[in-house]
């Protein structure tokens, strides 16, 4: 195991373990700009994404690790110590005591917030985005997040009406993929639809009611350019003053008798289908 040269934390009384424990709570998050990850993956990626965006500082303050995982994610803990940062080693029970899991996988990073600023997502002209209006379930805003990544997307935004990004659901939900693309919240639904537009973004939101549906938007190619996904809350989808701000409302087509798609399901099925358009001959990545 590599060496951290700390004693171990065995004290759920320690001010470090109770300062962790408090960040369960949105409004410590919100006042500390602090959150956990949790699981190797995660903390891994938590590592690689290094110094914060015109910062010194390192996205992870320091890592919690027991001594078994530290053996067994011995790369991670070598790659924190390089980065200069601290590495704590402390028992199944403090970690247990800081986690959100019922089972911890034994490794958890203190990380500064990573958010980025809808003006910084907007200056980069993306191509790809992701919206989540009014959706409350972490794991669905985590796995969006992660479905977005993984289609290729150049950014998400949460409006204000949605999720905190930094819950402990929504980070593990996101399997790492939080670091990998900029995420901006607290963006009214209306600004965020406002400001994509007047950048050449061409916004979808994805309802059920729409009068178009994805086999159309595909087969008369108009995917192929930049565009956002507006997704709306998992039980009411999207109230009509919000269908009402994009440019078209488009559903998934349903060719079985399935009911409807979950948010998850529905939004890689339109990230996705996005994602291959936006690659194919005369689309907006094609000649990237």
């Amino acid at each position: 195991m590599p060496s951290t040269d700390t004693p171990l934390l065995t004290s759920l009384r320690s001010p470090r373990v109770v300062a962790a424990r408090r960040l369960a709570k949105r409004n410590q998050r919100t006042k500390e700009r602090r959150f956990l990850v949790e699981g190797p993956q995660a903390v891994r990626e938590a590592v690689a994404f290094g110094q914060l965006p015109g910062s010194a500082e390192h996205a992870v303050v320091e890592v919690y690790v027991t001594p078994e995982a530290a053996e067994r994610h011995a790369g991670i803990v070598e790659a924190t110590l390089a980065e200069g940062l601290p590495v704590l080693t402390a028992t199944d029970e403090v970690i247990a005591d800081i986690c959100d899991t019922v089972t911890p996988q034994g490794i958890v990073a203190l990380c500064r917030f990573i958010d980025t600023p809808f003006a910084e997502v907007l200056k980069a002209r993306p191509k790809l985005v992701a919206v989540l209006a009014h959706v409350r379930d972490p794991g669905n805003a985590g796995t969006v997040l992660r479905t977005a990544d993984a289609a290729g997307a150049d950014a998400v935004v949460l409006t204000d009406a949605s999720v905190d990004l930094y819950n402990p659901k929504a980070v593990r939900a996101s399997v790492g993929s939080l670091f990998h693309l900029p995420v901006a919240v607290g963006v009214p639904v209306e600004e965020a639809v406002a400001q994509l537009r007047a950048a050449g973004v061409r916004v979808l939101a994805a309802d059920g009611a729409g009068e178009r549906d994805l086999d159309q938007e595909l087969d008369e190619g108009t995917l192929g350019a930049p565009g956002a996904w507006v997704f709306g809350n998992e039980a009411w989808g999207l109230p009509e003053e919000t269908r009402a701000l994009a440019d078209e409302v488009v559903r998934v087509p349903i060719h079985g008798h399935a009911e409807s798609l979950n948010l998850a399901t529905a939004a890689a099925v339109c990230l996705y289908a996005s994602a291959r358009a936006q690659r194919s001959p005369g689309g907006c990545r094609s000649n990237a």
